[in-house]
């Protein structure tokens, strides 16, 4: 992952966890998670954006008193951590524990966009 990416990419991750926070204080969870879902959709490739989603989706669990999904972040936090830097993310995965932390998942049209244009605009010209 190159500066640029990171640069590019940190505003709409920052976005997703600014509506997530948004959906908390509306007392909707569920909305809360998707909009962390697609933070870490879009923040997977970098440790820092990567790492920070996980944690707020172990504050999450821990809220929701939803133990399975805070040990399940527990790890995942650990691996964003260690793994991230060399490569070892699953393109499109939503990073809760409904889904396996290796699964390779679609991205939606509008976070691919995000993403492609991030990438693009990270090239040198």
């Amino acid at each position: 992952m190159s500066k640029h990416f990171y640069k590019n990419i940190k505003p709409h991750v920052e976005q997703e966890i600014t509506l997530a926070k948004q959906a908390r204080t509306q007392g909707d969870a569920v909305i809360e998670f998707k909009h962390l879902e697609n933070a870490h959709v879009l923040g997977q490739a970098s440790t820092y954006l990567h790492t920070k989603v996980h944690i707020l989706m172990l504050f999450w669990a821990m809220r929701q008193l939803n133990f399975k999904e805070g040990l399940g972040q527990v790890m995942r936090i650990v691996g964003a951590a260690t793994k991230t830097a060399i490569g070892l993310v699953p393109s499109g995965n939503t990073g809760g524990t409904n889904v396996s932390p290796f699964k390779v998942l679609p991205i939606s049209p509008q976070l691919a966009a995000i993403l492609d244009k991030a990438n693009n605009s990270a090239q040198p010209h």
